[in-house]
C-alpha cells in the first residue's frame, strides 16, 4: 500500500478499520429495537439508514470507485449511499427501510471484502477516506442518540459525569500577531480531506481571546438577561429561526419547575455551570454581540491554538501525541467536562481546551483555500458545501477520534444547526480594549 508522508502497515490499517467497525456496532447496539426506524433529529434519516450507510459508503468508495470491483447488493449500495446535509427548511422524505438483520448481513460481507482489499490492494487515499468517514459519523451518531428518549437507550455501567471543579469567570489572553498556517501540502501528512489543501497562510493582527470556552453559567446570564427575547442581538435570519422554532434556551438545556438541567446521554443532571455550553452558531454569535465581543476567525483560532513564539506546533500543547490528560476527546467521555480540567493541554499562550470538550465555532464561512482541487475518492465531500451557508468549526469534541486532531482538520455546519457538540469562545481586538 502506498501512503504519502508516513508509512503505515497494512496490519495497522486493518486494525483501525476493525476498531471503527466494532465501535459503530457498539453504538447501534445501545439503541432499542423499537427506536431503530425513528428519526431522533427530524432533518436526518432514521437510525436504520446510518447502520447501512457506513458499510455502503466504504464499499462504494474503496471497492467500486477506487478499484472497480462488482457490487455486493446494488440496491443497498444505492439506498445507503449518501446522507442528508441538515437544512432547517427541508421536509424529511419518508422511506421504507430494510430489516436490521439484512443490513447487518450486507455489512458483514462488506467487511469481509474490504479487509481482503486492505490486505492486498493498493488503495491508500480511498482507505483513509473510508476510515475517517466512519470515525466522523460515530460522532454524528452520538449527538443523534442524545436526542433519543432515555428509555430507548441501554445505559452502560461505565457511564459517569464529571461536574466537580472547573474555571469560572472570564479571563482574557493576549495573543501577539503573526502568521497562521491554514492548509498543508499533500506530502506533509498521511491523509487529508480536500478542503485541507493546499498550504496557505494568513497574517493575524494582535487580538485577545478567552482562556476558556463559554460555560453554561456564563450563557445563563445571557438567557436571564432576556437574550432570546431581544431581537437586537440576532442576525435577521437567526431571529426568524428563533421565533419559528420557539427557542428560548440552548437545546441541551431543559427546565423543570424553574430549575435548569443538562440533557445528558442517559440521564438529566442539574445544569453543570462550568461545562462548556453547546449551542448553534446563531446562538454563539448572539451571545458575542450581547457581550460586546465577537467570534474568532478561522485564522485567529489557528494562531491561538497552534501558534507559538518560536513558530507553530502540531498540537496546542506541543508535539506529543494526543493523550487523555491533554483534553476531552477520542470518545473518552459521554459528556463534556468542566472547562479548565486539562491544563496540560493548554496552548503556548496558556489558552485551554482548544482541542477537546466541544468543537468551537468560528465566524469564518467554510470556503476553499486558493488552489483547491476536489479529491478523487470523494469529490463531493467539500465542494457541495462551499455555498456561504456553512461555517468553520475547529478543535474537537469528546466524540472526535484522535486521528482527526491534526491542525488542518476543518469541520463545518449550518449556522442554525443546534445538535452538534459545539461551543465557542469570544475574542476582541486589542485596540478596542479598555
Amino acid at each position: 500500500m502506498i501512503v504519502t508522508g508516513a508509512a503505515l502497515s497494512r496490519s495497522s490499517i486493518v486494525e483501525r478499520y476493525r476498531r471503527n467497525r466494532g465501535r459503530s456496532r457498539a453504538l447501534f447496539d445501545l439503541v432499542s429495537d423499537e427506536a431503530y426506524y425513528r428519526r431522533p433529529i427530524a432533518w436526518r434519516h432514521p437510525i436504520a439508514f446510518y447502520e447501512g450507510h457506513l458499510p455502503a459508503f466504504a464499499f462504494n468508495t474503496l471497492a467500486k470507485r477506487a478499484l472497480g470491483r462488482p457490487s455486493i447488493d446494488a440496491r443497498f449500495e444505492t439506498l445507503f449511499a449518501r446522507g442528508i446535509d441538515p437544512d432547517e427548511s427541508a421536509t424529511p422524505v419518508e422511506m421504507t427501510w430494510p430489516a436490521r438483520k439484512d443490513v447487518l448481513s450486507f455489512a458483514d460481507e462488506v467487511d469481509r471484502q474490504l479487509i481482503d482489499l486492505m490486505e492486498h490492494a493498493d488503495c491508500a487515499d480511498a482507505v483513509f477516506t473510508v476510515l475517517e468517514h466512519e470515525a466522523m459519523h460515530q460522532e454524528t451518531l452520538l449527538y443523534m442518540w442524545h436526542r433519543l428518549p432515555f428509555a430507548d437507550k441501554k445505559r452502560p455501567r461505565s457511564y459517569t459525569v464529571s461536574v466537580a471543579g472547573g474555571a469560572s469567570g472570564t479571563e482574557w489572553i493576549d495573543v501577539p500577531g503573526g502568521i497562521a498556517t491554514l492548509g498543508t501540502d499533500p506530502e506533509s501528512i498521511p491523509f487529508g480531506w480536500d478542503n485541507e489543501f493546499p498550504r496557505c497562510t494568513a497574517e493575524v493582527p494582535d487580538f485577545a481571546i478567552e482562556r476558556h470556552d463559554a460555560t453554561n453559567g456564563r450563557f445563563l446570564e445571557f438567557v436571564d438577561a432576556g437574550g432570546y427575547r431581544s431581537e437586537q442581538w440576532w442576525a435577521p435570519q437567526d431571529w426568524r429561526w428563533l421565533k419559528t422554532e420557539g427557542r428560548t434556551h440552548p437545546l441541551f438545556w431543559e427546565s423543570e419547575e424553574g430549575t435548569w438541567f443538562w440533557r445528558g446521554m442517559f440521564e438529566r443532571v442539574p445544569l453543570p455551570l462550568t461545562w462548556p455550553v453547546y449551542v448553534s452558531l446563531a446562538e454563539a454569535a448572539a451571545f458575542a454581540r450581547w457581550s460586546g465581543t465577537r467570534l474568532p476567525t478561522e485564522a485567529e483560532f489557528q494562531r491561538a491554538a497552534y501558534g507559538a513564539p518560536d513558530g507553530e506546533r502540531p498540537y496546542p500543547w506541543g508535539s506529543d501525541a494526543p493523550a487523555a490528560h491533554r483534553g476531552v476527546f477520542d470518545f473518552s467521555s459521554w459528556e463534556p467536562e468542566p472547562v479548565g480540567s486539562h491544563p496540560s493541554g493548554a496552548s503556548a499562550w496558556g489558552i485551554e481546551d482548544l482541542v477537546g470538550n466541544g468543537w468551537e465555532w468560528t465566524g469564518s464561512i467554510f470556503a476553499p483555500f486558493p488552489g483547491f482541487r476536489p479529491m478523487a475518492s470523494y469529490p463531493e465531500y467539500s465542494a457541495d458545501f462551499f455555498d456561504g451557508e456553512h461555517f468553520v468549526m475547529k478543535g474537537a469534541s469528546p466524540a472526535t477520534a484522535r486521528e482527526l486532531l491534526r491542525p488542518t482538520f476543518r469541520n463545518w455546519f449550518r449556522a442554525r444547526y443546534p445538535y452538534v457538540y459545539a461551543t465557542f469562545r469570544c475574542v476582541r481586538n486589542q485596540a478596542s480594549r479598555p
